[in-house]
Protein backbone atom coordinates (compact mmCIF):
# COMPACT_ATOMS: atom_id res chain seq x y z
CA UNK A 1 0.00 0.00 0.00
CA UNK A 2 2.81 2.26 0.71
CA UNK A 3 4.30 2.24 -2.47
CA UNK A 4 1.55 1.74 -4.34
CA UNK A 5 1.67 4.23 -7.11
CA UNK A 6 5.14 3.05 -7.47
CA UNK A 7 4.14 -0.53 -8.20
CA UNK A 8 1.04 0.85 -9.98
CA UNK A 9 3.79 1.83 -12.51
CA UNK A 10 5.99 -0.85 -12.59
CA UNK A 11 2.87 -3.36 -12.95
CA UNK A 12 2.13 -1.56 -16.19
CA UNK A 13 5.55 -2.00 -17.62
CA UNK A 14 5.59 -5.16 -16.94
CA UNK A 15 2.24 -5.93 -18.89
CA UNK A 16 4.29 -4.14 -21.87
CA UNK A 17 6.96 -6.34 -21.71
CA UNK A 18 5.21 -9.28 -21.54
CA UNK A 19 3.12 -8.43 -24.61
CA UNK A 20 6.32 -7.64 -26.70
CA UNK A 21 9.68 -8.64 -24.72
CA UNK A 22 11.45 -11.91 -24.60
CA UNK A 23 11.60 -13.70 -21.52
CA UNK A 24 15.08 -14.45 -21.07
CA UNK A 25 16.36 -10.76 -22.21
CA UNK A 26 13.11 -8.58 -20.90
CA UNK A 27 11.29 -9.69 -18.46
CA UNK A 28 13.27 -11.73 -16.04
CA UNK A 29 15.76 -8.98 -15.43
CA UNK A 30 12.84 -6.56 -15.16
CA UNK A 31 11.22 -8.66 -12.39
CA UNK A 32 14.73 -9.34 -10.56
CA UNK A 33 15.13 -5.37 -10.33
CA UNK A 34 11.58 -4.54 -8.38
CA UNK A 35 13.02 -3.70 -5.57
CA UNK A 36 15.75 -1.39 -6.98
CA UNK A 37 13.78 0.14 -9.33
CA UNK A 38 10.78 0.66 -7.68
CA UNK A 39 11.32 0.81 -3.90
CA UNK A 40 14.55 2.57 -3.68
CA UNK A 41 14.62 5.80 -6.17
CA UNK A 42 13.09 7.56 -2.84
CA UNK A 43 16.02 7.25 -1.24
CA UNK A 44 18.51 7.62 -3.44
CA UNK A 45 16.95 11.11 -4.71
CA UNK A 46 17.11 11.93 -1.30
CA UNK A 47 21.27 11.20 -0.20
CA UNK A 48 21.78 12.59 -3.47
CA UNK A 49 20.25 15.86 -3.70
CA UNK A 50 20.34 16.84 0.37
CA UNK A 51 19.75 20.17 1.11
CA UNK A 52 18.57 21.13 -3.00
CA UNK A 53 15.75 18.32 -2.48
CA UNK A 54 13.81 21.42 -1.30
CA UNK A 55 13.32 22.76 -5.49
CA UNK A 56 12.04 19.21 -6.23
CA UNK A 57 9.83 19.42 -3.50
CA UNK A 58 8.93 22.86 -4.93
CA UNK A 59 8.68 21.31 -8.44
CA UNK A 60 6.42 18.33 -7.64
CA UNK A 61 4.22 20.29 -5.64
CA UNK A 62 3.63 23.16 -8.66
CA UNK A 63 3.49 20.33 -11.91
CA UNK A 64 6.66 22.58 -12.60
CA UNK A 65 8.35 20.67 -15.94
CA UNK A 66 11.88 19.35 -14.96
CA UNK A 67 14.85 18.90 -17.67
CA UNK A 68 17.68 16.76 -16.77
CA UNK A 69 21.17 16.61 -18.22
CA UNK A 70 24.08 15.20 -18.09
CA UNK A 71 22.39 12.22 -16.23
CA UNK A 72 22.65 8.49 -16.37
CA UNK A 73 19.20 6.56 -17.08
CA UNK A 74 18.54 5.45 -13.96
CA UNK A 75 19.02 9.02 -12.45
CA UNK A 76 16.51 10.26 -14.56
CA UNK A 77 14.35 7.50 -13.98
CA UNK A 78 14.58 8.40 -10.24
CA UNK A 79 14.26 11.87 -10.69
CA UNK A 80 10.90 11.10 -12.50
CA UNK A 81 9.30 8.43 -10.07
CA UNK A 82 10.15 10.64 -7.50
CA UNK A 83 8.26 13.84 -8.87
CA UNK A 84 5.56 11.64 -9.49
CA UNK A 85 5.60 10.74 -6.47
CA UNK A 86 5.77 13.91 -4.60
CA UNK A 87 3.14 15.41 -6.33
CA UNK A 88 -0.60 15.26 -5.43
CA UNK A 89 -1.78 13.66 -8.36
CA UNK A 90 -4.55 11.24 -7.07
CA UNK A 91 -5.20 13.99 -4.56
CA UNK A 92 -6.28 17.08 -5.78
CA UNK A 93 -9.69 16.92 -8.58
CA UNK A 94 -8.25 15.33 -12.19
CA UNK A 95 -9.39 18.64 -13.83
CA UNK A 96 -7.44 21.17 -10.97
CA UNK A 97 -3.76 18.84 -11.80
CA UNK A 98 -4.51 19.20 -15.35
CA UNK A 99 -5.26 22.95 -15.45
CA UNK A 100 -2.21 23.41 -13.53
CA UNK A 101 -0.06 21.18 -15.99
CA UNK A 102 -1.10 22.96 -18.82
CA UNK A 103 -0.90 26.36 -17.04
CA UNK A 104 3.29 25.35 -15.77
CA UNK A 105 4.22 24.31 -19.26
CA UNK A 106 3.00 27.54 -20.42
CA UNK A 107 5.41 29.08 -18.52
CA UNK A 108 8.37 28.15 -20.07
CA UNK A 109 10.41 30.31 -17.66
CA UNK A 110 9.74 28.13 -14.80
CA UNK A 111 11.29 24.99 -16.49
CA UNK A 112 14.01 23.13 -13.72
CA UNK A 113 16.69 22.32 -15.02
CA UNK A 114 19.09 19.40 -13.32
CA UNK A 115 22.35 19.51 -14.62
CA UNK A 116 25.39 16.18 -13.87
CA UNK A 117 27.89 17.74 -16.06
CA UNK A 118 30.30 17.74 -12.77
CA UNK A 119 28.43 14.62 -11.15
CA UNK A 120 26.73 16.53 -8.41
CA UNK A 121 23.06 17.58 -9.24
CA UNK A 122 23.17 21.45 -10.32
CA UNK A 123 19.28 23.00 -10.46
CA UNK A 124 18.95 25.90 -12.90
CA UNK A 125 15.90 28.24 -12.55
CA UNK A 126 14.91 26.44 -9.29
CA UNK A 127 12.79 27.56 -7.36
CA UNK A 128 11.57 26.50 -3.24
CA UNK A 129 9.86 28.18 0.02
CA UNK A 130 9.56 27.89 3.31
CA UNK A 131 7.38 24.35 3.53
CA UNK A 132 9.35 22.87 1.32
CA UNK A 133 12.43 23.70 3.00
CA UNK A 134 11.15 22.36 6.63
CA UNK A 135 10.36 18.97 4.27
CA UNK A 136 13.80 18.80 3.21
CA UNK A 137 15.18 18.92 6.58
CA UNK A 138 12.92 16.33 8.13
CA UNK A 139 14.11 13.94 4.79
CA UNK A 140 17.81 14.51 5.63
CA UNK A 141 17.83 15.31 9.05
CA UNK A 142 16.44 12.15 10.38
CA UNK A 143 17.40 8.51 7.96
CA UNK A 144 15.30 6.32 10.38
CA UNK A 145 17.85 3.91 9.53
CA UNK A 146 18.20 4.05 5.66
CA UNK A 147 14.20 2.80 5.73
CA UNK A 148 13.29 3.08 2.17
CA UNK A 149 9.56 2.61 3.30
CA UNK A 150 9.89 5.10 6.18
CA UNK A 151 10.83 7.53 3.15
CA UNK A 152 7.76 6.79 1.63
CA UNK A 153 5.46 8.01 4.91
CA UNK A 154 7.33 10.66 5.26
CA UNK A 155 6.39 11.86 1.18
CA UNK A 156 2.95 10.79 1.86
CA UNK A 157 2.58 13.40 4.93
CA UNK A 158 4.67 16.39 2.90
CA UNK A 159 1.26 15.64 0.48
CA UNK A 160 -1.27 15.54 3.23
CA UNK A 161 0.19 18.26 4.78
CA UNK A 162 -0.07 20.15 1.31
CA UNK A 163 -3.78 19.09 1.06
CA UNK A 164 -4.88 19.75 4.55
CA UNK A 165 -3.38 23.50 3.99
CA UNK A 166 -5.34 23.80 0.49
CA UNK A 167 -8.41 22.61 2.14
CA UNK A 168 -8.16 25.29 4.68
CA UNK A 169 -7.51 27.82 2.23
CA UNK A 170 -10.74 27.16 0.14
CA UNK A 171 -12.39 26.77 3.39
CA UNK A 172 -11.04 30.32 4.67
CA UNK A 173 -11.85 31.79 0.80
CA UNK A 174 -15.64 30.41 0.80
CA UNK A 175 -15.95 32.64 4.17
CA UNK A 176 -14.19 35.73 2.79
CA UNK A 177 -16.76 35.97 -0.36
CA UNK A 178 -19.31 37.17 2.31
CA UNK A 179 -16.76 38.47 5.63
CA UNK A 180 -13.65 40.88 4.97
CA UNK A 181 -12.46 39.69 8.42
CA UNK A 182 -12.02 35.96 6.46
CA UNK A 183 -10.45 37.95 3.41
CA UNK A 184 -7.91 38.96 6.10
CA UNK A 185 -7.62 35.39 7.53
CA UNK A 186 -6.76 34.07 4.05
CA UNK A 187 -4.20 36.50 3.40
CA UNK A 188 -2.52 35.59 6.89
CA UNK A 189 -2.54 31.98 6.22
CA UNK A 190 -1.17 32.84 2.56
CA UNK A 191 1.72 34.78 3.86
CA UNK A 192 2.29 32.30 6.93
CA UNK A 193 1.69 28.91 5.68
CA UNK A 194 5.06 28.72 3.61
CA UNK A 195 3.67 27.43 1.00
CA UNK A 196 1.48 30.18 -0.64
CA UNK A 197 3.05 30.54 -3.85
CA UNK A 198 1.55 26.98 -4.70
CA UNK A 199 -1.55 26.82 -2.68
CA UNK A 200 -2.70 30.42 -4.45
CA UNK A 201 -2.14 28.80 -7.63
CA UNK A 202 -3.75 26.22 -7.26
CA UNK A 203 -7.28 28.02 -5.97
CA UNK A 204 -6.83 30.02 -8.60
CA UNK A 205 -7.06 27.37 -10.91
CA UNK A 206 -9.72 25.75 -9.50
CA UNK A 207 -11.91 28.58 -8.88
CA UNK A 208 -11.68 30.01 -12.00
CA UNK A 209 -15.03 29.06 -13.24
CA UNK A 210 -16.52 30.54 -9.65
CA UNK A 211 -16.87 33.97 -10.06
CA UNK A 212 -17.25 35.03 -6.36
CA UNK A 213 -14.60 33.23 -5.30
CA UNK A 214 -12.27 34.08 -7.94
CA UNK A 215 -12.94 37.80 -6.89
CA UNK A 216 -11.52 36.54 -3.43
CA UNK A 217 -8.65 35.10 -5.26
CA UNK A 218 -7.98 38.15 -7.18
CA UNK A 219 -7.66 40.03 -4.48
CA UNK A 220 -5.21 38.03 -3.17
CA UNK A 221 -3.25 37.96 -5.43
CA UNK A 222 -3.47 41.90 -5.47
CA UNK A 223 -2.41 42.29 -1.95
CA UNK A 224 0.55 39.59 -2.35
CA UNK A 225 2.06 41.26 -4.84
CA UNK A 226 3.05 44.14 -2.99
CA UNK A 227 4.79 42.22 -0.48
CA UNK A 228 5.62 38.78 -2.28
CA UNK A 229 5.75 35.63 -1.00
CA UNK A 230 8.77 34.38 0.40
CA UNK A 231 10.18 32.29 -2.20
CA UNK A 232 14.13 31.49 -2.95
CA UNK A 233 15.61 30.89 -5.87
CA UNK A 234 18.55 28.63 -6.75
Amino acid sequence: ETFRLELDRYIEELKTKIQTGNLDSDIRPYLSSWFEDSILPIQRIVTLFQEKLAYLLHAALSYTTVEMTNSDERTKNDISSFLSSASLQGLVQEGTMTSLCIAMTERQHHTVTVDFREGQPELLNAVSNRFCEDWMQFFINSYDGGSPFLFRQKLENFKLKAIQDMNNLKRLIRQAESSHHALFRCYNFLKNCGNGDILLQMVKVEHSEMPEASSVVAVLEEFIQEEGFSVHNC
